[in-house]
């Protein structure tokens, strides 16, 4: 495909010195704007005439400056995307409404990489979550002025510490993932951009209510406005899955996100165009190299783009919790997996197989590959521990693979044991032992408990409603939308 002529650089703007960064809770708003920016942009097919001088209301920054020992380029693109708080821009009354309290920080509280195949068939997102412990390259600190050394850090500290450039190296340093554009989003263009798209269609078969967001869902098919659509990604209180509930419930957003953009021709009317690219605009700052040309080039080859052709996922992680000095509890990466994971966007690859749906597994609601489970032997059948431990691994439960034996080796009917935090979490674990009995017991944990009993007779394959498995948890869009 030929490139269309590049128009004149402009010079960077010059933007005042953003004030010290005080750390906030994530805001998880930003998973969807932050996407929408470039997935929805570049999937438009939008004249050149529409796109003239919006290019100039993008704030320019420059966080390739003198880098060197870069990593070597791979096939497609890789952009790198940060979302900043600013609320600032909200009203009094939506803050309330939407329980928008506190003073915003300018502090980014979301990266994620976004790769689009040279092909421009599919898009893949990988969330790289803020707390993740990382380590920095050298470099000089924006707000003190102080030379520093590498140092291990959270993520999200290197645009503290260093801006844009820290960021954008301290990312290709971790995931030898080359990045080609830079953009930074703020979060109050959110809920101004999904009503400008005329909201967004999101599904539930349970009820999904949180008081500290305000969200209130009963079961069924919403449209969901933009404060509405704000509380939805933001909710982390649903249940007691926590941040894996919410980082589901902002994968099936982005997937009806991009399903309402691509597919009802909100896109393809100019003025509408317009509308939602000043509403994602106005709050985006971004490297000199992306601008309108690269914006109708993708459009051009994407026209085709759809709900399948994106895939989402978050960087494995290996051990949370882990606590570093002077930094606090952060996320360690899964080496391997990430390896593994990066490995595919460097070689333009897809980060999952299109898995058959049906067959003879039962739906559960929670994936046997994300519940951790302890298998004991409550009978006096030697090696029955490690029969169903091997069988429930098989499935795809992630067993301790150390069996043991119950205080009671008299048990007649199988025990699903659960910290009541985790309730459907047991429940998904009770649906592949047919007949046993759920026993709440406060306190025990994250990890569930088996006690076989004399009634075992088999485990029974299970399967997630939410598609949302496997070794990197991808998702698709066209997997998660309402059907």
């Amino acid at each position: 495909m030929t490139t269309p002529p590049r128009s004149p650089s402009r010079p960077p703007q010059r933007r005042p010195r953003r004030p010290p960064v005080r750390r906030k809770k994530p805001r998880w708003a930003m998973r969807a704007v932050t996407t929408l920016s470039v997935v929805v942009l570049a999937s438009a097919g939008i004249g050149h005439s529409v796109l003239t001088g919006l290019d100039a209301d993008i704030a320019r920054v420059d966080p390739f400056k003198d880098m060197k020992n870069r990593p070597r380029a791979g096939h497609g693109m890789n952009v790198l995307l940060v979302g900043t708080d600013g609320r600032d821009r909200i009203s009094e009354e939506e803050r309330r409404r939407y329980r928008l309290g506190g003073a915003p920080c300018h502090c980014t509280d979301t990266i994620m990489i976004v790769h689009i195949s040279e092909d421009r068939e599919r898009a893949s997102v990988v969330s790289l979550p803020r707390d993740s412990y990382a380590m920095t390259p050298a470099h000089l600190d924006e707000t003190s002025g102080e030379r520093h050394r590498g140092h291990p850090v959270k993520l999200n500290a290197a645009y503290a510490e260093g801006g844009p450039q820290l960021t954008v190296r301290t990312v290709e340093a971790m995931t030898k993932v080359k990045i080609d554009h830079y953009l930074e989003v703020d979060f109050t263009s959110f809920m101004k951009t999904v009503d400008v798209l005329g909201g967004v269609k999101i599904c539930t078969t349970e009820p999904l209510k949180d008081s500290y967001t305000g969200l209130d869902l009963p079961p069924g098919t919403h449209e969901l406005k933009g404060g509405e659509a704000l509380q939805y990604v933001r909710a982390r209180h649903v249940d007691g899955a926590s941040d894996l509930g919410r980082m589901q419930r902002q994968q099936r957003f982005l997937a009806a996100l991009v399903d309402r953009a691509t597919s009802s021709g909100i896109l393809l009317n100019p003025m509408k165009f317009r509308d939602i690219t000043r509403a994602v605009l106005g709050s985006v700052r971004a490297d000199k190299g992306f601008g309108t040309d690269e914006l109708l080039d993708l459009g051009r080859a994407m026209r085709n783009f759809s709900p399948s052709s994106s895939e989402f996922t978050t960087v494995p992680i290996g051990r949370m919790g882990y606590a570093v000095k002077g930094v606090g509890s952060t996320l360690k990466w899964d080496a391997a997996k990430a390896e593994r994971l990066f490995a595919a966007l460097r070689e333009d690859k897809p980060l999952s197989v299109r898995r058959p749906r049906g067959g003879e597994a039962v739906t559960v609601d929670v994936a046997p590959q994300q519940i951790r489970v302890q298998v004991e032997n409550g009978t006096a059948t030697a090696g029955l521990g490690k029969r169903v431990d091997a069988a429930l691994a098989s499935t795809g439960f992630r067993t301790t693979r150390m069996p043991v034996n119950s205080e009671s080796r008299t048990v007649r009917r199988t025990v699903v044991a659960y910290d009541p935090r985790w309730d459907r979490s047991a429940k998904s674990l009770a649906a592949a032992l047919p007949g046993s009995e759920l026993r709440a017991v406060k306190g025990q944990g994250a990890t569930l408990k088996v006690i076989a009993g004399q009634d075992f007779t088999q485990v029974r394959k299970v399967r997630a409603v939410d598609p949302a498995q496997g070794e990197f948890g991808v998702v698709r869009g066209d997997e998660v939308g309402c059907r």
